[in-house]
């Protein structure tokens, strides 16, 4: 009888099990209902209606606006916050960059119903500016996903480099916009990946901001409540498309993005 060899391939047994009841098997469930009616036979009507139905168009437009428009303004105040917490210089660099972090310790609903109460406050009815509190909403929940990965990445930059085009005879608005901002692209990145693609879908922040319009998530959420799970799995199928899709556009290798960057000089 052969002896077992315990090797390294062997630790990946259980997270490829994990992977198969928890990953594989639930994405068959939904590619099998999503192309399939009621009486099990292979249709196409699902995906037809998506793209003829302007209430499903009409909802992923809306969700990429709220995405993008809060990817756009986390990324704004991201990286000048990145950047002077990474090039202070300051001993509590750590300290500082913590209390970005520590609003995420605190528990989700709490935080965004704290949130609602300053709004409420602020404007009276909310009903009134729904599109601006689900922008303000998803800032404050998604911004530190944002501030880390700019942070990391321009606390590990080359300082020579910028001194060099600063000897060349670059200003430092050139400088920055030559070599630093290059070289941050896989900071930036990850950060629009980290949020964009959640931002999508989250829809208890519309729905704790008073905010009635669906984005993706909700109407998946719909569909399932209603027990339309031919047309939910369907509308999720072609989400994960998309997020796939955008995860493969921005994808690629860090090292090749920085010496990319490095080119550009």
């Amino acid at each position: 009888m052969r002896r077992f060899r315990f090797s390294r391939k062997t630790l990946g047994i259980p997270y490829a099990i994990f992977l198969l009841f928890f990953v594989v098997m639930p994405l068959v469930v939904i590619v099998f209902y999503a192309f399939t009616n009621g009486q099990g036979q292979v249709t196409l009507a699902h995906l037809l209606d998506f793209f003829t139905n302007a209430n499903t168009l009409g909802t992923l437009l809306y969700s990429l606006a709220i995405a993008v428009v809060t990817t756009i303004v986390c990324l704004a105040i991201a990286y000048p916050t990145a950047y002077f917490l990474a090039m202070s210089g300051w001993k509590n660099q750590t300290v500082m960059l913590m209390l970005f972090i520590m609003p995420m310790w605190i528990n989700f609903s709490l935080r965004i119903t704290a949130l609602k109460e300053i709004l409420t406050v602020l404007e009276g009815n909310m009903a009134f500016y729904p599109f601006f509190n689900t922008i303000v909403g998803m800032t404050y929940d998604f911004l530190p996903f944002m501030i880390l990965p700019l942070y990391t990445t321009i606390s590990k930059l080359d300082g020579s480099l910028t001194e060099a085009a600063l000897d060349l005879g670059a200003d430092n608005r050139r400088a920055f916009f030559s070599v630093t901002l290059p070289l941050t692209v896989p900071g930036i990145i990850s950060g629009v990946m980290m949020v964009f693609l959640p931002s999508m879908t989250n829809y208890v922040i519309l729905e704790m901001l008073s905010n009635n319009t669906y984005i993706m998530g909700s109407l998946i959420g719909s569909y399932f409540n209603a027990y339309d799970w031919h047309g939910g799995s369907m509308i999720a199928l072609i989400l994960l498309a998309i997020i796939c899709v955008i995860t493969l556009l921005t994808g690629g290798d860090s090292e090749e993005r920085v010496q990319g960057g490095g080119a550009l000089l």
